[in-house]
């Protein structure tokens, strides 16, 4: 079945209901004078509820406000609750900037979970170093990042890692010569860069580039342009689901048959709902969930229950991650002001949790002991919310 582009904004709409009313039921308790919700440890949270990262951004935060209504309902954080200050970071730098202002100037908090998106982070990791506030993202990967600051932490996987991997991929499965089409975000063009310099150092070429803007809808020119070099394969790197899946229906629309490489955005599960049938076959490396990890497995379950719609699961469970790490380091500091504290914790921290068992943060705030997998989309007939739309082929070779 194909989703139109309204369809799919329809159900990020109602997913973000419940951020609206939560933020409703803080802002009216703070009012009543309640000296309980006053004394709340609170802690900014930046996704992209808007803009080009809505699926995932939306997705990211309804998983840490799940979390955080855990933590609550069972007591809290040494009898203290967790609220979170939502902002809208819009995916771009600009409104991430502007969030993060509101937050820390207006708000007064010293620990922002987020953002979703790299340029988001690459925006807004400068100020907060500076300031000496936390930055904590379960979702952006770009490469840069890890150079950040002593303040910038992620627990999502270095996005080298994923480039490096479908290189990788691509040269050992033959492909000699590859095509891109990619969107003109830091993101989609890390993932290009990464990818592309992988292949051309095992001794693939590539025979041609093409970029687009992220307000387009019409890949065809472009993709004719990439099918006319004659490529052994072609790789798309998209910012957005709703582009990276249309890019690859119109693809097929083409009548091209040969083989599609894609990045995490381009098999998230909205992403192929667009692209249907011609998406079958596309691979990626992306990080999955362990399916033996029960906590994982758990929390996913607990999510499509609760909000009855799923995309890129693993980030479903590393903002997840996010909010129980922060409870564990603010019940060491006892203190949400005290960020070279939380700081220090997360240095410290060896996390069993919803992505894997026994990860920490290394000097630069990257996230140790995770990696990611090589997965093929299946026909639209096997694809589930369970499997996400593929099947795993086994780890990628990221060395």
């Amino acid at each position: 079945m194909h989703w139109s582009f309204e369809v799919t904004r329809t159900r990020t709409f109602w997913l973000s209901i419940p951020i609206v009313l939560a933020t409703i039921v803080v802002f009216t308790a703070c009012g009543d004078g309640d000296s309980t919700e006053q004394d709340a440890y609170r802690v900014g949270v930046m996704e992209s509820l808007t803009g080009l990262g809505e699926t995932y951004g939306t997705v990211a935060n309804n998983a840490k406000q799940m979390a955080a209504d855990e933590i609550n309902a069972a007591g809290g954080i040494n009898g203290r609750k967790l609220e979170l200050v939502v902002e809208d970071s819009k995916c771009n730098a600009q409104d991430a900037i502007a969030a993060y202002h509101k937050l820390t100037d207006v708000e007064n908090v010293k620990i922002v979970l987020g953002p979703s998106c790299s340029a988001s982070m690459l925006g807004v990791a400068p100020l907060a170093e500076k300031d000496g506030n936390i930055l904590f993202s379960g979702v952006a990967v770009h490469p840069d990042i890890a150079h950040a600051g002593d303040y910038i932490f992620r627990n999502s996987i270095n996005g080298e890692k994923n480039g490096t991997g479908l290189g990788n991929l691509m040269w050992e499965e033959g492909i000699k010569s590859v095509a891109t089409l990619s969107e003109s975000t830091d993101y989609a063009e890390g993932a290009r860069l990464t990818t592309t310099e992988q292949f051309k150092k095992r001794g693939g070429e590539v025979t041609a580039e093409e970029r687009y803007p992220s307000d387009t809808t019409d890949f065809r020119a472009l993709l004719t342009k990439l099918i006319s070099s004659n490529p052994d394969a072609i790789f798309i790197a998209a910012q957005a689901e709703f582009s990276g899946g249309t890019a690859i229906k119109q693809l097929g629309e083409l009548g091209y048959q040969g083989p599609i490489y894609g990045e995490i955005v381009a098999v998230g599960w909205t992403a192929l709902e667009i692209a249907g049938e011609a998406a079958t076959g596309v691979k990626a490396v992306v990080a999955v969930l362990d399916p033996n990890n029960e906590k994982g497995q758990e929390v996913v379950t607990k999510f499509k229950q609760r909000f009855d719609y799923i995309t890129l699961a693993w980030y479903v469970a590393s903002t997840y991650d996010d909010i129980y790490i922060t409870a564990e380091c603010l019940k060491q500091t006892g203190d949400d002001q005290d960020a070279d504290g939380f700081r220090d914790c997360l240095y410290d921290l060896t996390w069993n949790g919803a992505i894997g068992e026994g990860y920490r943060f290394d000097e630069q705030g990257e996230v140790t002991n995770l990696a990611p997998s090589v997965v093929e989309v299946l026909p639209v007939d096997q694809r589930t919310q369970d499997n996400q739309g593929y099947r795993v082929l086994g780890p990628a070779s990221i060395e």
